[in-house]
């Protein structure tokens, strides 16, 4: 890591990749972020049993990627900080020759990044460090790994909240769907507001001077998904979509996915 990339990390804002990684178990955060994870707690309990749910969805997922729709290219936005059954790790489990890079342009993720970047000897990972707004150099990034003339599984794991203006984030999914070719796929999720707690506890959490988030709703999640081929059941909450022997539930949902075949 270049000498300088510590010293552009503020350990005393929260930072929301630290406190998913709080929530998970882990152990790379620092005491902001217990404290606002542990605030947003109190204000809704559910909030680890969501990250959980969000999770068990990335894997389930990838999984089917994998296994059934014999994606062996995978485009990763917004790696967030490294934990159990990252995309790389499921995918290469299922198909050793995969090829995964990840996109993000956040200081904390390249301190990590090395967990990211282990691979099969088949296979191949990499990583981009760039905004993943920048659709070129996402694309250009990813065709040093990947062959972009080949089918490429596009994932997309509940970062679009941190794009404000919702066209924005829309506007963004199209621009790198329309450049895939046809045959790849969109695997995409997205926190939703589960109800009127969980919105204020991310109220409250969008106002402490981390980066904010936007919850956004069931309709406008399903919207990123407009012409493209949905797979069953559709755009979905979390533990409903492919559930599994692991898969747990909450009375309540959080958030909410799909994956779907670009034509």
């Amino acid at each position: 890591m270049p000498d300088e990339t510590p010293r552009r990390i503020d350990t005393s804002v929260p930072h929301s990749a630290r406190i998913w990684n709080y929530w998970l178990g882990g152990k790379d955060h620092f005491a902001a972020d217990q404290e606002a994870g542990d605030a947003y707690r109190e204000v809704f309990p559910l909030i680890e049993t969501f990250a959980r749910e969000s999770r068990g969805f990335l894997r389930r997922s990838v999984t089917y990627l994998a296994a059934e729709a014999g994606m062996t290219q995978f485009l990763d936005l917004g790696a967030g900080l490294p934990t159990v059954n990252n995309t790389h790790e499921v995918a290469q489990r299922i198909a050793p020759t995969a090829r995964v890079v990840y996109v993000d342009h956040d200081p904390l993720v390249l301190l990590h990044v090395h967990a990211l970047l282990t691979s099969t000897a088949e296979g191949a990972t990499a990583y981009i460090e760039a905004d993943m707004r920048d659709t070129d150099a996402v694309l250009d990034g990813a065709a040093e790994t990947l062959d972009m003339s080949r089918p490429v599984a596009l994932v997309i794991s509940d970062v679009l909240g941190h794009i404000v203006d919702f066209d924005e984030a829309l506007a963004l999914v199209g621009r790198l769907v329309d450049r895939l070719p046809s045959g790849s796929c969109l695997a995409l999720s997205h926190a939703a507001a589960a109800d009127a707690g969980h919105a204020a506890a991310q109220e409250t959490y969008n106002a402490s001077g981390a980066v904010p988030y936007i919850l956004r709703t069931p309709e406008q999640i399903a919207r990123f998904f407009d012409g493209l081929e949905l797979v069953e059941p559709g755009v979905v909450s979390w533990p409903h979509w492919h559930p599994d022997a692991t898969t747990t539930s909450a009375a309540e949902r959080g958030g909410w996915g799909g994956v779907a075949r670009i034509p």
